[in-house]
Formats: C-alpha cells, structure tokens, sequence
C-alpha cells in the first residue's frame, strides 16, 4: 500500500523540464526556489486573491454550462447542488495549503552552490524535490477530501451522474482561467495543486490503491499495477499520438484534437480510463467499467460530438499499448480484461449515437457573444473590471 501511495505522490511533482531547455533568463532555476519562499508563495496567492477567484469560478460555470447547453440536467445543477460554491471553498483551502508549505531553501542553495543553473535535469529535480515543498498530499487529501467527497458520492449514483461531468467540466476551466494570471515559473509550482483538485473528483486512484492493499506484494496483480501505475500518463500521450494520426480530421464539439484544451482532456481521460481498468483487474470485477465508466462517457461523449469510431479506437490502441508494456506471463493475466473492456462499451454502443444537429458543431465566439444573457454579460464585464484593477496595481 505504502509503496502505491508513494507511486501516487509521483504524479504531483512539478514538470521542471521546461525550465532546462530555457533560455530566457526570467526563468532561471534559482528565481523559481525564491518562489517557493514564503515571501514568494505570498505573491503569487496575491494574484489570485478571493475576488479573482470568484470571478473565475463564474465565467467557468459559464463556459460549463455554454458547453453542456442541450444537457438539462447539466446546467441545472449549478442551481441544485451549489456547485460553484463549493469549487471556490475548494480553491480557497487550496491556497492556504499551498502558502502555509514554504520549505526550507537554503540548504538547498548552498548544497547546489553557484553552478545550480548549470547541473543536469535529473540533478536539479532531485534537489528540486527538496526545496519545492511539492505537494502535501496526506494533506491536500485530508482538507479537502471533505468538500470533495460529496461528488465523488454523488457521482457513483446512476441517476446523479451528472454531477461529475459539470464539476470536472468545471474546475477545468477554473485551473485554466487561474493559470492565465501566473508567470510561467508559477505555473510550474501551482499546476501539480491544480491537477490533484481536477484527479480527485474524478480518477478512482484512491480506490486502486485500496484494492491493491488486499494482495500480497510478490504477487501477480500487485507487481503489474506497480509496474503500470507510474507509466499513466506515458501510456495516456502514446495513445493520443496515435489517436491523432489515425484520425487527423477528428472534430468535436471543443475542435480538432490538436487543440490544446482537447489534449488536456484526453490525457486525463486516457488516464481516467487505465485508472478504472486496473480497478476491474484489482476487484475481479467488470462493474466500475459496465456501472460507472460506459455510463458516464455515454452521457458525454455523444452530446459534444464525439462519435463512435473515436471511442472504439481509443478503447483498442489504449488496451494494446498496455498489454505491449506487460511480460507475457502479465499478459494472459490482462488478456479477459481487455476483451472484457471493449465488450462492455461494444454492448452499450447505442447510447454512443451522435444526434445529427452535433456533427462537426462548432461554437462561433462572436454568435457565443451576441447569445450572452444580461448576467453572462455582468461577469464578463466584471473579469474585464478585474483585469484592468490587476494591471493598476
């Protein structure tokens, strides 16, 4: 279990890997461990102080509910449920969290000593790991598991399925709003806090590491979810790159899959989807997959374009690319699985139909304007308010 969990941290250590290849001075490695002071963290949650983030949470809701707009049971549920609220109730405790771990950096400092700009990757990001205070996980969990817990509840429910698809829906746009107002070295040090509000409510990762705690540690199914675990995102964008050279005119309601939100959303997606192959694998069950997976990606899927031959692709290059990474012994251990997997999407294939009135349906940013309603055009006003407030002061 212990061993999972520490696999599971993993997934929240900053992406450094920009920052080696940079060649603007701005974003040097030593300017990014100042960040990471006190006085450094205190800055950067200046920027996003209550009011931005309200106004964020807002336009977010908007751009929510502008995209699910011929879900009913979507878009009501801002009004039902108090879902907004609660992301920024979220948001908040998280960057109180992220203020309050300021380590210490000067140990750091002066073990990497003048040359800290010129060390390799692997050596910078191992000290890195000491100095960045990244992130707190027992912690984040624990505060905020909470708030979260209510949609993960929620969401498990067949008739409140909803609620996982507008509030993941949700804290994207949010993560990407908030990003926008930091520099890039505070991107590196925010998105790690960012991404574990977005996985929590929807990768069933926690319930992975419980159900591997029920078997031995030199057994088969604990060492291939050991072996597979860390590699998530790895297999994730192999997949995507094969997604987009088989299908390059692919469009859906969001563009092309080249566009940089799609790609955001299929590499969580992907990652969403092996988190719940290895809980069918881990439990000796189809259910997470035939009650919880196929149930939500048809509510979705279909309503912003996305047709099947997409779907059944993605299902067989994801289920290929991990069988390519196991033994051939682990691999007649998955083989009923991944036949398993694509049958149970297979079966319910009907509800993947795409209604014609979402074939290649694309939003006009300037009809989008015009259809604003007078509260839509309040908030927008307001973040233009906001910005320009930022910018005097």
């Amino acid at each position: 279990m212990e061993c999972l969990l520490n696999l599971w941290k993993e997934r929240y250590n900053p992406d450094l890997s920009a920052l080696y290849l940079a060649t603007d001075n701005s974003l040097s490695r030593s300017n990014l461990l100042k960040l990471t002071s006190p006085e450094g963290r205190a800055t950067t949650i200046n920027k996003l102080h209550r009011r931005l983030l309200e106004i964020s949470c807002q336009i977010a809701e908007i751009k929510t509910k502008s995209f699910y707009a011929d879900m009913p049971n979507i878009v009501e549920l801002w009004k039902t449920k108090g879902v907004t609220q609660v992301v920024l109730k979220v948001y908040l405790k998280l960057l109180e969290i992220y203020q309050r771990t300021s380590p210490n950096i000067s140990p750091v400092l002066h073990l990497a000593g003048e040359h800290i700009e010129s060390r390799s990757l692997a050596s910078w990001t191992t000290l890195a790991k000491q100095a960045l205070g990244m992130p707190p996980i027992e912690e984040l969990v624990r505060e905020l598991e909470p708030m979260l817990l209510t949609f993960q509840k929620q969401h498990i429910e067949v008739q409140d399925r909803h609620t996982l698809v507008f509030i993941t829906t949700l804290l994207n746009f949010t993560n990407q709003l908030l990003l926008q107002k930091l520099t890039p070295l505070e991107q590196v040090l925010l998105k790690p806090y960012f991404k574990f509000v977005e996985e929590q409510v929807a990768y069933p990762w926690q319930r992975v590491c419980a159900a591997v705690a029920k078997y031995p540690v030199n057994s088969a199914m604990f060492r291939i979810v050991e072996k597979m675990f860390p590699a998530a995102a790895e297999i994730a964008e192999t997949v995507y790159s094969k997604l987009v050279k088989l299908l390059p005119n692919h469009t859906s309601h969001r563009g092309e899959l080249t566009e940089p939100g799609i790609i955001h959303s299929c590499i969580r997606d992907l990652q969403i989807f092996q988190a719940y192959f290895w809980l069918c694998l881990l439990e000796v069950s189809l259910v997470p997959v035939e009650e919880e997976l196929v149930e939500l990606s048809a509510i979705v899927l279909p309503t912003v374009g996305v047709k099947w031959k997409m779907i059944e692709l993605w299902n067989q290059l994801l289920v290929e690319e991990i069988s390519s990474r196991a033994t051939p012994t682990q691999r007649i251990l998955l083989q009923p699985y991944t036949k398993w997997w694509q049958q149970a999407f297979l079966k319910k294939r009907e509800l993947f139909f795409v209604p014609a009135k979402y074939h290649h349906h694309q939003t006009s940013p300037n009809l989008e304007a015009q259809s604003l309603s007078s509260q839509r055009k309040w908030l927008y006003e307001q973040s233009i308010t906001l910005e320009k407030q930022g910018s005097r002061e």
